[in-house]
């Protein structure tokens, strides 16, 4: 399909959806974005996956609503990845790791997002009891995606 958004456009949009926004750390929150395309990009995914990174927190975060990327030009592959790694409201891990292993492509997307969220040079400005908090929560959905301890 040829009407689709261009990679730049994916870009470009969850950029501007993400304006204004930092991460824990004070950073612009499009720097979490773009490590987590590049991310996917450098272990082999494909341009639907990229795309599906660019927006991976848009829905969750609210920076889209769920009615946009439904009614957005992107592939379905894309649209279902993106679900796929939104964290729902009061969602067991377990659930949401199972949805991720039984969504094709998703995994790797939540592989990026989880090796850039571990970064040890992001975690070392956070204070030490978040920065346990995280690490050990990034250990545990690595655990149950069956991923290896780091990467």
């Amino acid at each position: 399909m040829t009407d689709e958004l261009s990679l730049a456009e994916v870009e470009s949009l969850a950029r501007a959806a993400h304006e204004g926004q930092t991460d824990k750390a004070g950073h612009p929150y499009a720097e979490h974005l773009r490590a987590v395309a590049e991310g996917v990009r450098a272990r082999g995914g494909d341009d639907e996956q990229i795309a599906a990174a660019w927006l991976h927190d848009s829905v969750e975060d609210d920076a889209l609503s769920a009615r946009w990327l439904d009614e957005a030009a992107l592939s379905r592959r894309t649209k279902d990845i993106v679900l796929a790694v939104t964290k729902r409201a009061g969602e067991p891990p377990e659930a949401y790791a199972g949805r991720i292993l039984a969504t094709p492509g998703a995994l790797l997307v939540k592989q990026a997002d989880l090796a850039h969220n571990a970064d040890p040079a992001r975690l070392a400005v956070l204070d030490e009891a978040t920065r346990r908090r995280l690490t050990e929560k990034y250990a545990r959905m690595r655990a149950l995606l069956r991923l290896p301890a780091s990467g």
